[in-house]
Protein backbone atom coordinates (compact mmCIF):
# COMPACT_ATOMS: atom_id res chain seq x y z
CA UNK A 1 0.00 0.00 0.00
CA UNK A 2 1.49 3.39 -0.83
CA UNK A 3 0.06 5.83 1.42
CA UNK A 4 1.95 8.28 3.55
CA UNK A 5 2.27 6.55 7.40
CA UNK A 6 2.11 7.62 10.76
CA UNK A 7 3.99 5.54 12.78
CA UNK A 8 2.57 5.22 16.42
CA UNK A 9 3.71 3.35 19.31
CA UNK A 10 0.90 1.01 20.40
CA UNK A 11 2.84 -0.62 23.49
CA UNK A 12 0.74 0.50 26.08
CA UNK A 13 -2.46 1.39 24.67
CA UNK A 14 -5.45 2.58 26.95
CA UNK A 15 -8.93 1.85 26.43
CA UNK A 16 -11.40 4.42 28.35
CA UNK A 17 -14.10 3.38 30.64
CA UNK A 18 -15.64 6.24 32.79
CA UNK A 19 -17.58 3.42 34.69
CA UNK A 20 -14.59 1.95 35.91
CA UNK A 21 -12.86 5.53 37.23
CA UNK A 22 -13.85 5.09 40.88
CA UNK A 23 -15.51 8.37 40.12
CA UNK A 24 -12.26 10.16 39.08
CA UNK A 25 -12.60 12.41 35.92
CA UNK A 26 -11.97 10.90 32.99
CA UNK A 27 -9.11 13.59 31.96
CA UNK A 28 -7.20 13.03 34.98
CA UNK A 29 -7.04 9.07 34.86
CA UNK A 30 -6.07 9.24 30.76
CA UNK A 31 -3.27 12.07 32.31
CA UNK A 32 -1.80 9.99 35.18
CA UNK A 33 -1.74 7.04 33.26
CA UNK A 34 0.20 9.22 29.97
CA UNK A 35 2.47 9.97 32.62
CA UNK A 36 3.13 6.46 33.80
CA UNK A 37 3.87 5.23 30.14
CA UNK A 38 0.55 5.08 28.17
CA UNK A 39 1.21 5.86 24.63
CA UNK A 40 -2.09 5.76 22.79
CA UNK A 41 -5.45 6.60 24.05
CA UNK A 42 -8.48 5.42 22.73
CA UNK A 43 -11.76 6.88 23.65
CA UNK A 44 -14.36 4.27 23.98
CA UNK A 45 -18.44 6.26 24.99
CA UNK A 46 -20.91 3.58 24.28
CA UNK A 47 -23.97 5.63 26.28
CA UNK A 48 -23.53 9.33 25.94
CA UNK A 49 -24.89 11.58 23.59
CA UNK A 50 -22.92 12.69 20.08
CA UNK A 51 -22.58 16.14 21.72
CA UNK A 52 -21.21 14.66 24.89
CA UNK A 53 -18.97 12.43 23.25
CA UNK A 54 -17.63 15.69 20.97
CA UNK A 55 -17.07 17.91 23.78
CA UNK A 56 -14.66 14.68 26.00
CA UNK A 57 -12.88 14.07 23.12
CA UNK A 58 -11.74 17.90 21.89
CA UNK A 59 -10.63 18.04 25.83
CA UNK A 60 -8.90 15.24 25.61
CA UNK A 61 -7.25 15.62 22.17
CA UNK A 62 -6.09 19.27 23.75
CA UNK A 63 -4.50 17.34 26.57
CA UNK A 64 -2.84 14.79 24.36
CA UNK A 65 -1.47 16.46 21.25
CA UNK A 66 1.59 18.50 23.04
CA UNK A 67 2.60 15.25 24.56
CA UNK A 68 2.90 13.49 20.99
CA UNK A 69 0.20 10.82 22.18
CA UNK A 70 -2.32 9.71 19.28
CA UNK A 71 -6.25 10.02 20.11
CA UNK A 72 -7.91 7.34 18.62
CA UNK A 73 -12.01 7.38 18.99
CA UNK A 74 -13.90 4.21 19.64
CA UNK A 75 -16.66 3.46 15.90
CA UNK A 76 -17.60 6.77 15.83
CA UNK A 77 -16.02 8.28 12.29
CA UNK A 78 -18.35 11.63 12.80
CA UNK A 79 -16.55 12.25 16.35
CA UNK A 80 -13.18 11.64 15.29
CA UNK A 81 -14.05 13.99 12.57
CA UNK A 82 -15.41 16.66 14.76
CA UNK A 83 -12.90 16.68 17.00
CA UNK A 84 -10.01 16.43 14.70
CA UNK A 85 -8.79 13.06 16.06
CA UNK A 86 -6.08 10.96 14.91
CA UNK A 87 -8.20 8.28 14.11
CA UNK A 88 -10.83 5.15 14.74
CA UNK A 89 -10.91 1.67 16.11
CA UNK A 90 -13.38 0.03 14.55
CA UNK A 91 -14.89 -3.90 15.06
CA UNK A 92 -16.73 -5.89 12.68
CA UNK A 93 -19.98 -4.62 12.83
CA UNK A 94 -19.05 -0.49 12.73
CA UNK A 95 -18.17 1.58 9.51
CA UNK A 96 -15.85 -0.52 7.43
CA UNK A 97 -12.67 0.32 7.30
CA UNK A 98 -11.95 1.53 3.88
CA UNK A 99 -14.81 3.81 3.96
CA UNK A 100 -13.06 4.76 7.38
CA UNK A 101 -9.99 5.62 5.06
CA UNK A 102 -11.88 7.38 2.66
CA UNK A 103 -13.56 10.15 4.99
CA UNK A 104 -10.74 10.35 7.76
CA UNK A 105 -7.98 10.40 5.29
CA UNK A 106 -4.22 8.35 4.38
CA UNK A 107 -2.44 9.42 7.75
CA UNK A 108 -5.51 8.54 10.31
CA UNK A 109 -4.53 5.52 12.44
CA UNK A 110 -6.93 3.33 11.55
CA UNK A 111 -7.44 0.00 13.27
CA UNK A 112 -9.50 -2.79 13.75
CA UNK A 113 -10.68 -5.44 15.88
CA UNK A 114 -10.27 -9.29 14.79
CA UNK A 115 -12.29 -11.95 16.65
CA UNK A 116 -11.32 -15.03 14.62
CA UNK A 117 -8.72 -16.39 12.56
CA UNK A 118 -10.80 -15.89 9.23
CA UNK A 119 -11.45 -12.14 10.42
CA UNK A 120 -7.62 -11.66 10.24
CA UNK A 121 -7.21 -13.25 7.26
CA UNK A 122 -9.72 -11.20 5.63
CA UNK A 123 -7.76 -7.78 7.11
CA UNK A 124 -4.82 -8.96 4.78
CA UNK A 125 -6.48 -6.87 2.43
CA UNK A 126 -7.35 -3.63 4.59
CA UNK A 127 -5.89 -0.71 4.44
CA UNK A 128 -5.81 -0.50 8.31
CA UNK A 129 -2.77 0.79 10.72
CA UNK A 130 -3.59 -2.41 13.17
CA UNK A 131 -5.31 -5.06 14.29
CA UNK A 132 -7.14 -5.55 17.53
CA UNK A 133 -7.27 -8.83 18.83
CA UNK A 134 -9.74 -9.41 21.00
CA UNK A 135 -10.06 -10.65 23.22
CA UNK A 136 -7.25 -12.64 24.80
CA UNK A 137 -8.34 -13.69 27.60
CA UNK A 138 -11.72 -13.32 28.91
CA UNK A 139 -12.91 -9.93 30.51
CA UNK A 140 -16.35 -8.07 32.27
CA UNK A 141 -15.61 -5.45 30.75
CA UNK A 142 -17.16 -6.24 27.24
CA UNK A 143 -19.18 -8.85 27.06
CA UNK A 144 -20.07 -9.35 23.63
CA UNK A 145 -16.47 -10.60 22.07
CA UNK A 146 -16.12 -14.12 21.24
CA UNK A 147 -14.29 -16.66 22.39
CA UNK A 148 -10.88 -15.60 23.88
CA UNK A 149 -7.96 -16.37 21.77
CA UNK A 150 -5.45 -17.66 24.04
CA UNK A 151 -1.87 -17.23 24.55
CA UNK A 152 -1.39 -20.16 21.83
CA UNK A 153 -4.39 -18.43 19.38
CA UNK A 154 -2.00 -14.69 19.52
CA UNK A 155 0.88 -16.65 18.64
CA UNK A 156 -0.68 -18.90 15.43
CA UNK A 157 -1.79 -14.90 14.57
CA UNK A 158 1.73 -13.66 15.07
CA UNK A 159 2.85 -16.44 12.38
CA UNK A 160 0.53 -16.17 10.12
CA UNK A 161 0.03 -12.16 9.56
CA UNK A 162 2.97 -9.53 9.68
CA UNK A 163 0.52 -6.94 10.45
CA UNK A 164 0.82 -4.89 14.18
CA UNK A 165 -1.06 -6.62 16.48
CA UNK A 166 -2.64 -4.85 19.83
CA UNK A 167 -3.48 -7.53 22.17
CA UNK A 168 -6.52 -6.72 24.72
CA UNK A 169 -9.13 -8.70 27.05
CA UNK A 170 -8.15 -9.27 30.53
CA UNK A 171 -4.69 -7.94 30.35
CA UNK A 172 -2.62 -6.76 33.16
CA UNK A 173 0.72 -6.54 34.90
CA UNK A 174 0.56 -10.28 35.88
CA UNK A 175 0.48 -11.57 31.87
CA UNK A 176 1.70 -8.25 30.09
CA UNK A 177 5.16 -10.08 29.61
CA UNK A 178 3.60 -13.54 28.51
CA UNK A 179 1.42 -11.84 25.90
CA UNK A 180 4.42 -10.22 24.60
CA UNK A 181 6.10 -12.90 24.22
CA UNK A 182 2.78 -14.76 22.14
CA UNK A 183 3.91 -11.96 19.85
CA UNK A 184 1.82 -8.77 20.76
CA UNK A 185 3.00 -5.49 19.36
CA UNK A 186 1.18 -3.58 22.13
CA UNK A 187 -1.21 -4.07 25.22
CA UNK A 188 -4.35 -2.36 25.03
CA UNK A 189 -5.81 -2.17 28.62
CA UNK A 190 -9.25 -1.14 30.68
CA UNK A 191 -9.70 -1.64 34.11
CA UNK A 192 -6.20 -2.31 34.20
CA UNK A 193 -5.30 1.42 34.36
CA UNK A 194 -8.90 2.65 34.35
CA UNK A 195 -10.05 1.34 37.99
CA UNK A 196 -6.10 0.89 39.32
CA UNK A 197 -5.84 2.61 42.73
CA UNK A 198 -2.68 4.51 41.00
CA UNK A 199 -3.43 4.45 37.20
CA UNK A 200 0.17 5.75 37.42
CA UNK A 201 2.13 2.83 38.51
CA UNK A 202 -0.22 0.56 37.07
CA UNK A 203 0.94 2.54 33.44
CA UNK A 204 4.27 2.38 34.28
CA UNK A 205 4.66 -1.39 35.11
CA UNK A 206 3.12 -2.16 31.33
CA UNK A 207 5.07 0.02 29.93
CA UNK A 208 8.38 -1.60 31.69
CA UNK A 209 7.23 -4.83 30.58
CA UNK A 210 7.06 -3.70 27.09
CA UNK A 211 10.70 -1.88 27.27
CA UNK A 212 11.84 -5.31 28.85
CA UNK A 213 10.54 -6.96 25.49
CA UNK A 214 11.79 -4.32 23.51
CA UNK A 215 15.95 -4.24 24.29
Amino acid sequence: MSRPRRDADYGVYLVTDRALCRGRPLPDVVMAAVAGGVTVVQLREKYVDTREFVELARALKALLAPRGVPLLINDRVDVALACGADGVHVGQGDMHPADARALLGPVALIGLSVETMDQAREAETLDVDYLGVSPVFATPTKADTALPWGLDGLARLRAATGRTLVAIGGIGAANAASVLAAGADGLAVVSAVCAADDPRRAAAELRGAVRAVRR
